[in-house]
Order: structure tokens, then sequence, then C-alpha cells
């Protein structure tokens, strides 16, 4: 017989442990998750707003989506679209959940500062998206840190 015939099963800590979902409470992970969470019930509620724009609901009959001016039927369809797509990948935590949420937060601040005869220029709205970025660039970084590299 030869060596690798008689090779012992490997130890248990030899192999790479699953990962606990409960295994720490309060670390910055968990946090970045349940912002991540909270993001995508907000992204949820954004699309679906945008949805009903689109739609028509609660709009006169002067202000519906074809009366509109195509920049602003544009914008509309687009956060209608992102914004879905964002909650379901905040929701799951997915990496590609928080680039396309960080593209719709990125957007919807170059709409109101730069194109105001989209939707106005708020600048409440901004201050709140950019407010939720910094959010989440820190999370996302106290997160990192907490992993050995």
């Amino acid at each position: 017989m030869d060596d690798q015939s008689r090779r012992q099963p490997a130890r248990p800590s030899d192999l790479i442990e699953p990962v606990q979902a409960g295994a720490a409470k309060g670390t910055w992970t968990e946090y970045l998750v349940l912002f991540l969470r909270i993001m995508a019930v907000v992204s949820l509620a954004k699309g679906l707003y945008h949805w009903g724009q689109v739609c028509g609901i609660g709009a006169a009959s002067d202000q519906t989506f074809e009366m509109r001016p195509l920049a602003w039927q544009s914008a509309t369809a687009f956060f209608a679209v992102i914004d879905l797509v964002a909650a379901v990948g905040l929701w799951l935590a997915a990496a590609w959940g928080a680039v396309v949420w960080l593209t719709s937060t990125v957007s919807m601040a170059v709409v109101e500062l730069f194109f105001p005869n989209v939707y106005g220029s708020h600048i409440v709205v901004v201050l709140t998206e950019m407010s939720l970025l910094a959010a989440y660039l820190l999370l996302a970084v106290l997160s990192a840190r907490e992993r050995p590299a």
C-alpha cells in the first residue's frame, strides 16, 4: 500500500468552518446587512412609487405619464426599474445589489441637482441620498475591518 491510500481523513480543524448566520451578535457586518435590508424596503417603496407614476395612479387627467415631458418620462421609467432591481439585490445582501443601489442613489442626486426641470431641485432629497450613501460607506468600511486579512 502506498502513502496515498493510507491517508488519514482530514481533522475538523483542517476544514474550513461554515459561515454561521448568527455566530456573533452586534458586529458591524450585521449592522451593514440590517442597513441593506432597510434600504431594500425603501428602494422597493421608491420603485413602486415610480411605477405608480407610470401607471397614472392618483394622477389628474392632465398629469398622466403621457402628458409629462420626455425627460420626466425617461427618468421615471429609469427609477421605476432600477429601484426595484436594487431592492432585490439589497435584500439578498448581494454585492451587485449595493452597486445598483449606489447607481440609483447617485443618479437621483444628479437629476435633482443638475436637471431641475425633471423633478424640481429638492436639496432635501440630495442631502438625504448623500447621507444614506455616507452611512453605507461607513458601515462597509467598519464591516471590512472586522474581518481578518
